[in-house]
């Protein structure tokens, strides 16, 4: 089982940020990968904070695209799992969200014609 919890803090100016804390002493060793390749140009630094390193992961310009993509964050030391983040992007995307959209509206238009209909019938 990994010493290490990853935190998500922020995505800025195209690189993904968070924290990591760690019970144990020296460099958090974090593999970050996309599409199972690895992501280059990783930092890790002290907080300053005991078992704190702020992790650094600049999004490749090769993984902006349509759809969906995820960074998965390893620990390289035991091989788990810490976390995962995505980016989303693209018209596709929208397509999805307006067919979402339009059958939610229909939901909700259908829910206010049966709710008038038992208001009139049991008034």
């Amino acid at each position: 089982m990994s010493t290490l919890t990853l935190t998500p803090t922020k995505m800025r100016y195209g690189i993904w940020q968070g924290l990591v804390q760690q019970d144990g002493t020296g460099v958090p060793q974090i593999k970050v990968t996309h599409l199972d390749k690895t992501v280059p140009e990783v930092k890790i630094e002290e907080t300053g904070k005991d078992g704190e390193w702020l992790i650094q992961v600049p999004i490749p310009t090769e993984a902006i695209a349509d759809g969906v993509q995820v960074f998965v964050l390893t620990d390289t030391t035991d091989d788990e799992k810490l976390g995962q983040f995505t980016l989303i992007a693209g018209e596709a995307l929208g397509d999805d969200i307006r067919g979402e959209v339009e059958l939610l509206r229909a939901e909700l238009d259908m829910l206010k014609r049966a709710f008038r209909r038992h208001c009139v019938e049991t008034s």
